[in-house]
């Protein structure tokens, strides 16, 4: 209670006049001393001298430290600028008194009235180590009474270099956590066994588990400016190993005002560790392109969808078309954008699937660009309902492209997926007809321009591993993962829609651009990476549970089918997969057959047809393997 009282009243009462006061009246005593010392510690001089010398050495000094600001730190974050103030302000003070005896001296103003040089000299001396000395005692009992009501936060910091040392700062600055560095770690062997304001710096090889506990660490912040994603996955990695929580310093550029800050510290994330470095796409084109233009984006309240409209909404478009049926999510991105001071929109709820309701939409706004996001993409769930996957996947895929074509849209961009590469499931072949579809469009008309993007899975995003684990940490566990070994290429949802909107600008028509996303990533280490990141451990804490593949469902993804290869773009991570050569007319034939024949809901038929048209899909540990077995006798 008592230190409750001094805490906040230092806080309240060490206001700026407050310190100058304090600072005159050292003054004061200083020169008292002065006189003592110069008469070896006696009071062997004339103290009646002293009712005029001390008012006229406190105003000269209130003065200078007013003109200087050296009261105007803040005393408890007292570090070598403040020091150098009072210097300053001191120095200044001095100097101006022994203008002033010297013109006295000299004019005979005040005959009198004097002050000798050498307790001039000797109070400049006390005065600089008083009050410099002063702030640190004031700092540092100022620590120690926070430091007994708060919590401390044991902390190391990665990287002994100028963004490490900023970092220290930072937490040395920061008066809402109470952060205690315990030392640097660094791989400069010429740094290690040195100090930093008495900080030690350790190798990496010193740190283990003995050290963590005596030392009690409680964080390690990753303080390296343009650390490889390898590099911090790599370092996370052993951190989590130490049962140590890792954290990270944002990049330079996402300083808050160019300075850094305590709170700006984040936990590392899952999306800090793709492996790979973040793929960063900067294009004038995109601006020009969709500039002064409708854009009509399908699928506008699903993960992709709803980013794709949120990047589309920063330019200058003329108007953008949301289209989903799901009405909840629209209207969310619907308010969210007028929350933004959006206005030049409209959110429509329709299904791609009516080709009537579609064909009056494109009537009424006649879109420039299409972007189409809509479809079903459970594999799960699709594998059960092939009827459903082929309405959304191939029938409003077919149905928006058609119309594109009608009213002559400058281009059609789809957004396709990695399991539409050699198919093991049904999701996965819908998709690859689709795909397949826009082709034949592309090779039969030079009107609109067709692209198809195709990439891995999308951290986050609705119905993903990502928030299917979180909600497992939350429930207690367990986290279920289908195969040990099952392994899947990974990027974020603002990387899909960049590469979707890049898309929208290149070429002639008719390519599929995919990306280099690194390596892909196992999703069993995933799991044991989001148990550690949320504090717990694996398997003490939280197991994770082998439940084996799902139906459709296989160990590794492509991003190429077989005859399929890459050609360069003038991006290095952006590549286009040379398409397989295919019988426009007979698949064009085989498409429209396959949506008219899906309306008898008979799935078996559906997917036999599929599989006719995507010779490629081998089903995988689902009912419609017997389809390939019969295809092969």
């Amino acid at each position: 209670m008592i230190r409750n009282f001094l805490l906040k009243a230092l806080n309240r009462h060490a206001s700026h006049w407050i310190v100058l006061l304090i600072d005159t009246l050292l003054v004061a005593l200083s020169f008292i001393l002065a006189y003592t010392i110069r008469f070896n510690a006696s009071l062997n001089f004339n103290t009646e001298d002293l009712a005029y010398q001390i008012p006229f050495i406190s105003f000269i000094f209130l003065v200078c430290f007013w003109f200087v600001g050296s009261n105007r730190g803040i005393i408890r974050h007292t570090g070598t600028r403040d020091a150098f103030n009072v210097f300053i302000g001191v120095t200044i003070a001095s100097m101006s008194i022994i203008f002033i005896v010297a013109i006295n001296n000299v004019y005979k103003i005040f005959p009198s009235h004097t002050i000798p040089k050498t307790i001039i000299l000797i109070h400049y001396f006390i005065t600089v180590f008083v009050l410099i000395l002063s702030r640190f005692i004031f700092k540092a009992f100022y620590e120690i009474i926070s430091s007994e009501l708060k919590e401390i936060t044991n902390v190391m910091i990665y990287g002994a270099g100028e963004s490490g040392l900023i970092t220290y700062g930072a937490l040395n600055r920061d008066t809402k956590n109470n952060y205690e560095v315990i030392g640097f770690i660094d791989d400069d062997k010429t740094k290690v066994g040195k100090k930093i304001d008495r900080v030690k710096i350790y190798s990496r090889s010193e740190i283990d588990k003995d050290f963590i506990e005596k030392k009690q660490v409680d964080e390690i912040i990753f303080s390296i400016q343009n650390i490889k994603s390898e590099r911090l996955l790599y370092l996370t990695d052993k951190t989590l190993e130490l049962g140590v929580k890792p954290k990270i310093v944002p990049p330079l550029s996402n300083w808050i005002g160019g300075d850094f800050e305590a709170n700006e510290i984040k936990q590392v994330k899952i999306e800090d560790l793709l492996d790979r470095k973040p793929i960063s796409i900067d294009n004038p084109i995109v601006k020009r392109d969709v500039n002064d233009k409708v854009i009509l984006v399908t699928g506008a309240a699903g993960s992709i969808g709803s980013e794709i409209s949120r990047q589309i909404s920063n330019y200058n478009h003329k108007h953008l078309v949301l289209i989903d049926q799901a009405e909840s999510p629209l209207y969310e991105i619907q308010q969210e954008l007028i929350r933004n001071g959006i206005k030049n929109f409209t959110a429509i709820v329709a299904d791609v699937r009516d080709e009537f309701r579609m064909d009056s939409v494109f009537e009424e706004f006649k879109p420039n660009k299409v972007y189409h996001a809509a479809a079903y993409k459970h594999v799960p769930l699709m594998e059960e309902s092939p009827y459903e996957a082929i309405k959304i996947n191939v029938g409003g895929t077919k149905t928006i492209a058609d119309l594109s074509v009608k009213y002559n849209v400058e281009r059609f961009v789809m957004v396709s997926t990695d399991k539409a590469v050699n198919p093991t499931n049904v999701m996965g072949a819908t998709k690859r007809v689709a795909e397949m579809y826009i082709s034949c469009l592309s090779n039969l008309n030079t009107t609109t321009k067709f692209t198809t993007t195709r990439f891995g899975n999308v951290l986050g995003s609705n119905g993903s591993v990502i928030p299917l684990f979180k909600k497992q940490i939350e429930s207690g566990g367990p986290l279920t993962v289908t195969h040990k070994d099952i392994t899947r290429y990974f990027m974020t949802i603002p990387e899909a829609c960049q590469l979707v909107l890049e898309a929208g600008t290149m070429g002639d028509g008719g390519e599929i651009y995919i990306f280099d996303m690194g390596k892909s990533v196992k999703i069993y280490d995933i799991a044991k990476r989001m148990i550690h990141l949320s504090g717990l451990k694996y398997p003490e804490d939280i197991d994770i549970e082998i439940t084996g593949l799902r139906p459709g469902e296989k160990l590794y993804e492509e991003l190429l089918a077989n005859g399929e290869n890459t050609t360069p773009t003038y991006h290095e991570k952006i590549m286009i997969a040379k398409n397989q050569k295919i019988s426009v007319n007979q698949v064009k034939d085989k498409i429209e057959s396959l949506c008219f024949e899906n309306i008898k809901n008979i799935n078996s038929l559906s997917v036999k047809l599929i599989k006719e048209i995507v010779p490629e899909y081998k089903s995988n540990n689902s009912i419609y393997e017997e389809l390939d077995c019969k295809k092969n006798n």
